[in-house]
């Protein structure tokens, strides 16, 4: 007689259970007229160390093609403050943001420590140390203005 040196069983494949399928939601791709530009680097070669302009992204690449032409892309002027400022008249603060953080040093110029507090676009904040108002000049695009932290 025949003896098999393994069992039938195994020689047979069990039944396959069917796995579920979940299905991926995707969104439709955003399409409009306005298009941002990329600021993404091109990346490392392969086998290299990739250069700082190769792998920076997003601001930090902004701000390194500026300083590759010689010039700074953000203003590190301190604000011209020549007047004491009230709510109904605030020294506007330029921003790409619907808030900027601002450093006071009060009027006259340098008459107490610095202060820094929030300032945004809707209503003027006053300087608890010598009440001088900001607010924010909005320069962004219309469609962030509404975004909230």
């Amino acid at each position: 007689m025949l003896r098999l040196a393994r069992p039938l069983q195994r020689l047979v494949a069990a039944p396959r259970v069917a796995t579920p399928v979940r299905s991926i939601a995707t969104s439709f791709p955003r399409l409009s007229e306005h298009v941002e530009p990329i600021l993404q680097g091109s990346g490392g070669k392969d086998g290299e160390v990739p250069t700082d302009i190769e792998q920076s992204t997003g601001l930090e690449r902004f701000e390194l093609l500026y300083k590759l032409k010689g010039e700074e892309a953000f203003s590190m002027a301190p604000l011209e403050v020549d007047r004491l400022a009230t709510p109904a008249d605030p020294i506007k603060v330029f921003s790409l943001d619907t808030t900027r953080i601002v450093g006071c040093t009060g009027f006259p110029v340098d008459t107490h420590d610095t202060i820094l507090f929030t300032v945004d676009k809707d209503k003027p904040t006053r300087c608890p140390e010598c009440g001088n108002a900001y607010q924010v000049d909005y320069h962004g695009l219309p469609e962030d203005a509404h975004h909230h932290h």
